[in-house]
């Protein structure tokens, strides 16, 4: 057995449970310690900016999976149409478009760099890649009215938006769904590993829950109740799942054991 392999052992709940629960809710409670104003509206303001080193360096997309065996013989000859937000340089795009001949994709990115970048490698009858600010941009403005999209993948995104922002993200996701479509959604989650580590330090927090990285960007630790009230606030979604997902990753050699804490839903167009 090589010791040096990382373990990972995945757990799904519905609380945000913890080893540690007590214990790690007294540090979060404890953890008062601001960032100073002017820094906690420059992160804010400058969120686009920042991203596009991260959106750059994201490496997985297994969230979504488009496997024609999985699928009645009807939905195989439909053509589904698929909104990526956070796209990053397109390592979700291409793989799945190269399996799947009758799907379209548009993708959008803070990132003027990721999008440059995807544009170089696609095929436009199949895809469309822009750089979006879902926050202010609407992306009715980017997809045609006669195009509604069937599934929206939000993986690692919300996360990087402050929460004042959020009920606008939703808002702008609404206008370019129809009834039925799927909403795939899969972030960071309250006492996950990297949200202890922040409020250790003391020098990350922004506001409740709401912290900033060293490179600029933000994160934002979800509760399941939060982001169910921020889907169904306007009722024009309803979640349909909704769990805590609890990774533990494990590495023997150096002893070390890491708890990952994501919160993973899925909604749908009312």
């Amino acid at each position: 057995m090589n010791d040096n392999k990382l373990e990972y052992l995945e757990t799904k709940m519905t609380e945000p449970g913890s080893k540690d629960y007590e214990k790690i809710q007294e540090l979060l409670k404890n953890d008062k310690k601001l960032v100073p104003q002017f820094w906690v509206n420059k992160y804010k303001n400058e969120a686009s900016k920042n991203w596009y080193i991260i959106s750059i360096q994201r490496r997985e997309f297994n969230e979504l999976s488009f496997n024609n065996d999985d699928q009645d013989s009807k939905s195989r000859d439909k053509r589904i149409a698929v909104l990526e937000l956070g796209c990053g340089v397109g390592n979700f795009i291409f793989p799945v478009l190269d399996a799947n001949p009758l799907l379209f994709v548009y993708a959008c990115d803070f990132s003027k760099r990721a999008i440059d970048f995807s544009h170089a490698q696609y095929d436009e009858t199949r895809c469309n890649a822009f750089v979006c600010d879902l926050t202010k941009d609407n992306l009715s403005d980017f997809i045609p009215s006669n195009d509604n999209i069937d599934i929206v993948s939000s993986i690692f995104v919300l996360s990087s938006i402050p929460p004042e922002k959020h009920l606008n993200v939703i808002r702008n996701i609404s206008k370019v769904t129809r009834q039925g479509s799927v909403i795939c959604f899969r972030d960071y989650a309250i006492y996950d590993e990297t949200q202890l580590k922040f409020s250790n330090d003391g020098t990350h927090k922004l506001d409740e829950n709401l912290y900033v990285r060293q490179d600029g960007t933000m994160s934002y630790f979800f509760i399941l109740e939060y982001l169910k009230d921020l889907f169904e606030k306007d009722k024009l979604f309803q979640m349909i799942s909704g769990e805590y997902v609890e990774k533990e990753t494990i590495n023997r050699a150096r002893e070390l054991c890491v708890d990952r804490r994501f919160l993973q839903a899925k909604f749908i167009r009312l």
